[in-house]
């Protein structure tokens, strides 16, 4: 499709801005209800949210409903409906909104909820008041590390906060609002500045990506092809039959949880593991066999090598595991360090990437400095100039922020160039090749700088905002930035203003914060966060951060030579298997495979993706690029078939108040 050929795109509008201020804030609503309170589902720790497909399929919906004119709907609903259709003949084409403007919120509700999130705001508001409220004279907390924490970031008042962590109580007073108004500000503050500071990346590096590399953005074509005006999808029956056999296996499985006696259909995971009990090869570990429909359809849309290398590495990790018990070697802290070889393909990622557009950013720093350059200013989200001095004014308040905090300068400056390396290393990754998950659990700056060298050598002060920045570096699932290229690409193919988007995407990220913080602590005032109503792990996200750092001061360590030495590796593999692919056509191994393939959601995922490399393997071989385009719209039902009706089980439970089918994770 030529660039925005099929799109008659109004794009930003007040109408996206009214709406996006309606639905953000239930999104994030309803985010957290379902990763926080019921814990029924976690859409925040796949690549593609579910329920912001599934928001985009009811604002279709709704457009269909107005767009056919009054009378024709009448006679079409009449039918079936009978008299109910005459209220349907009073509806209007005007209220519908263009495809831009679809497209647009679609955006907006990404951004949000990579912010509302499992690895963001539900993580950051525990860490505001836990370590405060769980402190007790047998854990020593009080005199460990209260004195470290700054006031102004956290709530210590106890008073204040019972009410959130026992429920019965409302937030909704002056005391309590008042007390949790400065903390809500500065993360907000900050928040905004490290978006901001990731648009201004993703806009030095648009051009290099979409137009001269040309990467090919995977997960963005559901929601362009849907909103396509002109797409031929919903008249093909292989769309249809993909929405109809995931929907159905999860009408059933959903009817079964409620009803056991209604048999299930067994496509959720299965653990190996409890049938392995002898050495060495009980090193195996947690081993779920799955079928995810939406999965298998997202793995359709990813390289072959790409898909390989994603179970193949998986079985690489499990092997370094088994042989480790085989040598007598599980009792060594972190070997054989899996999180860092992971850590390190990640920076060998980002480093390939900045040596790949070393050109593009060469003639980006002449337009910047005011040289002769063969870029222009007319089509970047923004002018070069502004990008990377907002780049570089962001990081240098961001690294301000943590040095006034607590965080000694050198320590603060590498945490968060750490940081942002192994956030553009995601957006990369999402650019070229689409990875339905990408966790790197507990391998964020903080974690690998305490591996490296100690935490002997860091001090209180760093080891305090290590947990205090853990909300942002716990893992990489729900992350901002990726969405934001994504954006961008989505506003080429649909010829959006991508300088309108800029202010969309702000927009989504302030309301996102606020909303996702204020449903938080809703949340934790309505039920309790240690009630026993809340089945989410709202807890845990308080616990880990504040029992490692307690740990850490009780017990300092020593710069452990392996890790590094495993960081080293990792970088080392992963650029020699870069250089390996742009020397032999054909070579199977996909760096990007190697990188996400030893994360909890690979676990979940390595079998739907075995099952969609054999496929796709099959139908590229016996048919080519022709029966692989025939065959993809089944593909494309199966993620939104699953997409709706998983979303549906999932509104149900929230409104009739028990717990319902999750098709994903568990």
């Amino acid at each position: 499709m030529s660039r925005g050929a099929a799109f008659v795109a109004r794009g930003f509008s007040w109408r996206v801005a009214l709406l996006g201020l309606v639905l953000i804030p239930l999104n994030c609503f309803w985010v957290q209800q379902m990763e926080i309170v019921w814990y029924s589902a976690q859409p925040t720790t796949i690549a593609l949210y579910f329920h912001v497909i599934f928001t985009l399929a009811v604002l279709l919906l709704g457009n269909w409903l107005a767009r056919v004119p009054a009378p024709a709907l009448g006679r079409r609903l009449r039918p079936v409906i009978g008299p109910l259709a005459a209220p349907a003949e009073r509806w209007a084409p005007r209220l519908a909104l263009d495809p831009g403007e679809l497209l647009v919120l679609y955006i907006m509700l990404a951004i949000s909820t990579s912010l509302a999130g499992h690895d963001a705001l539900e993580i950051l508001v525990p860490i505001m008041s836990f370590g405060f409220w769980n402190a007790t004279p047998e854990n020593r907390w009080h005199e460990l590390f209260h004195r470290l924490l700054p006031r102004h970031l956290t709530v210590a008042n106890e008073k204040i906060l019972k009410g959130y962590y026992l429920g019965g109580d409302t937030l909704y007073t002056w005391e309590h609002l008042r007390a949790w108004a400065m903390p809500i500000m500065l993360w907000t503050a900050f928040i905004l500045v490290a978006v901001f500071v990731m648009l201004c990346i993703n806009t030095i590096v648009r051009r290099q990506w979409t137009e001269k590399e040309r990467l090919a953005f995977p997960i963005i074509q559901i929601p362009l092809e849907i909103c396509q005006p002109r797409t031929m999808l919903f008249r093909n029956r292989l769309f249809w039959i993909g929405i109809a056999a995931a929907g159905l296996i999860d009408i059933v499985n959903g009817l079964s949880f409620l009803y056991p006696s209604v048999p299930s259909l067994p496509v959720r995971r299965i653990d190996l593991n409890q049938y392995i009990v002898d050495r060495p090869w009980v090193g195996v570990g947690w081993l779920p066999i799955s079928f995810y429909p939406f999965a298998i359809g997202l793995g359709y849309l990813l390289p072959l090598d790409l898909l390989f290398s994603s179970w193949f590495f998986f079985w690489v990790w499990k092997a370094q595991r088994i042989m480790t018990f085989a040598l007598g070697w599980e009792n060594r802290p972190d070997f054989p360090y899996v999180n860092q070889q992971s850590f390190g393909a990640y920076l060998g990622l980002a480093l390939f990437a900045l040596y790949v557009a070393r050109g593009h950013l060469r003639e980006v720093g002449k337009r910047t400095l005011g040289r002769p350059s063969a870029l222009d200013d007319e089509d970047p989200p923004m002018p070069y100039r502004l990008a990377v001095a907002g780049a570089i004014v962001g990081l240098v308040l961001i690294m301000g922020f943590a040095s006034v905090i607590g965080m000694s300068v050198g320590v603060a400056i590498l945490f968060f160039l750490i940081y942002f390396a192994i956030s553009f290393a995601v957006t990369r990754m999402r650019a070229e090749l689409g990875p339905p998950a990408h966790d790197l659990h507990d391998a964020g700056p903080g974690r690998m700088m305490t591996s490296s060298v100690g935490t002997a050598a860091l001090g209180p002060h760093n080891l305090s905002m290590f947990a205090l920045f853990y909300w942002m570096n716990r893992a990489y699932r729900s992350h901002p930035m990726p969405h934001q290229i994504e954006g961008f690409k989505i506003g080429e193919r649909a010829a959006l203003n991508s300088r309108s988007l800029v202010w969309a995407m702000m927009l989504a990220a302030l309301v996102g914060a606020v909303a996702g913080m204020w449903s938080m602590l809703h949340i934790g005032y309505h039920y309790g966060m240690q009630s026993g109503r809340v089945l989410g792990p709202g807890i845990i996200f308080g616990w880990e951060p504040y029992h490692r750092l307690a740990s850490q001061l009780q017990l300092p360590t020593n710069p452990r030579f392996g890790a590094t030495v495993a960081m080293g590796i990792g970088v080392g593999f992963t650029l020699l298997m870069l250089f390996m692919r742009t020397r032999f056509l054909g070579w199977p191994f996909h760096p990007v495979g190697y990188a996400v393939s030893s994360s909890w959601s690979m676990c979940l995922l390595w079998m739907p993706l075995f099952i969609a490399w054999l496929v796709k393997l099959v139908v590229l071989r016996f048919g080519g690029l022709r029966l692989y385009r025939q065959a993809l719209p089944l593909f494309l039902g199966l993620i939104l078939g699953e997409h709706v009706v998983g979303s549906i089980w999932s509104l149900i439970g929230i409104f009739a108040g028990f717990k319902t089918y999750v098709f994903w994770p568990y």
